[in-house]
């Protein structure tokens, strides 16, 4: 099913009850989570951690979250003490794992969230190494979600789960109702002006907007604020702590335009999106559903605005054919194109030594000072070293 679609209290209701109608064997040790939750990113694996928190309140299981990036010595600790239900990113689970502080063996339900961004992201040798060490499929309740169903993801399903039967939901009842979807084609250097124009008539709302790269990030995100319009930009480069400062703020209404890369696009439920501008119109088909999913979530509705702009354009075809309709072309009017204050450059960053930097005076390699005399002082400025000629040796005649 796509974004949006409850998937996440679907799997956490399933997993609740079947550990209350399933106890556990009386041997289980309490470093032994009787269910496991793996989700691609931090901020997804959060978001699961918030909602299990709320739905299962009453349960009385011991929740544990695990991510990499902060923490790690709190998070051991948290194994070591036990708990029922472990939520968490692969990559710091199998380090855990590998230092004994937990193991699978007493695995009862077993969840794999955003399957298909686990294969993006190159988890899926971790997906499988965990997997393995779990009880075999048919002792476990195994359920795997994902946004879109492809060949990697059916054949991870049947490999680790236990006949599993499968349940859809068609794109068109997802997106297509609920969400206005519209379409610019601007020029490169049209649409930062074209960006603004449109925020500037959006009086009330939370606006995500989505670009390719860090820097394309970078570069709306001080435009904006060179211009009066209040954004922060998220990618991979924040630091975990500021990224999930940044999400509280953006939650919270503090900042009203939230400037991200794709690490953004999938898990995040922050309600009231009322906005997703494409700045990039994304390479992949597939992160276009993924990236419009951010509004009209749960019932609400929302909008969609893209910018096919010379660099991207030529994936709309792609997107036009997946989502099974072709956008709605918009025409920007001349409100829509103010003229817009640049931001000043960045200040450049010191990449050290090794990465372009200027070694430190004293201690670089000067090879015109290798050369020495015999008392080992160094060659006279200016003087160049004489290089001696190897004597061929001699051939008997």
């Amino acid at each position: 099913a796509q974004t949006g679609t409850g998937k996440t209290a679907a799997f956490l209701l399933a997993c609740f009850q079947y550990l209350l109608d399933n106890p556990p064997d009386e041997r289980r040790k309490a470093t032994q989570p009787r269910a496991s939750m793996l989700a691609p990113t931090r901020e997804l694996a959060i978001q699961i951690h918030k909602d299990a928190e709320v739905l299962g309140r009453h349960t009385g299981f011991k929740l544990g979250l695990v991510f990499g990036g902060t923490g790690y010595d709190q998070q051991r600790k948290m194994l070591e003490d036990g708990i029922d239900i472990l939520i968490g990113t692969p990559g710091r689970l199998i380090d855990y794992f590998k230092q004994n502080i937990f193991d699978l063996n007493a695995i009862q339900v077993m969840v794999l969230d955003e399957a298909d961004r686990m294969f993006d992201l190159g988890f899926i040798k971790d997906i499988r190494y965990l997997m393995r060490r779990m009880p075999k499929p048919e002792q476990r309740l195994g359920m795997l979600f994902s946004a879109t169903l492809s060949y990697r993801v059916t054949e991870l399903a049947y490999e680790h789960m236990n006949e599993p039967e499968l349940l859809k939901v068609e794109t068109e009842q997802v997106t297509a109702d609920r969400v206005v979807q519209t379409v610019y084609y601007p020029a490169n250097d049209e649409k930062l002006p074209l960006l603004i124009g449109i925020l500037r008539g959006i009086e009330e709302g939370r606006v995500m907007v989505f670009a390719n790269t860090r820097a394309a990030t970078d570069r709306v995100d001080r435009t904006l604020n060179a211009n009066g319009i209040h954004a922060a930009a998220m990618s991979g480069r924040v630091p975990q702590k500021k990224r999930q400062t940044l999400l509280r703020r953006f939650h919270d209404g503090e900042i009203p335009v939230l400037v991200a890369t794709d690490v953004a696009a999938r898990g995040l439920h922050i309600p009231d999106v009322t906005h997703v501008i494409n700045f990039d119109l994304p390479q992949d088909a597939e992160d276009y559903v993924h990236r419009i999913g951010r509004t009209a979530r749960l019932g609400a509705k929302g909008e969609a605005i893209s910018f096919a702009c010379e660099n991207y354009a030529f994936h709309l075809p792609e997107i036009e054919e997946f989502i099974g309709y072709a956008i709605p072309v918009e025409q920007a009017s001349a409100e829509q194109m103010p003229e817009i204050e640049r931001p000043p450059p960045p200040p450049k960053r010191d990449r050290g030594r090794g990465r372009g930097g200027r070694r430190p005076q004293g201690r670089g390699r000067d090879r015109r000072s290798r050369g020495s005399s015999a008392g080992g002082d160094p060659a006279p400025a200016g003087q160049k070293k004489r290089r001696r000629r190897r004597r061929k040796p001699r051939t008997a005649e």
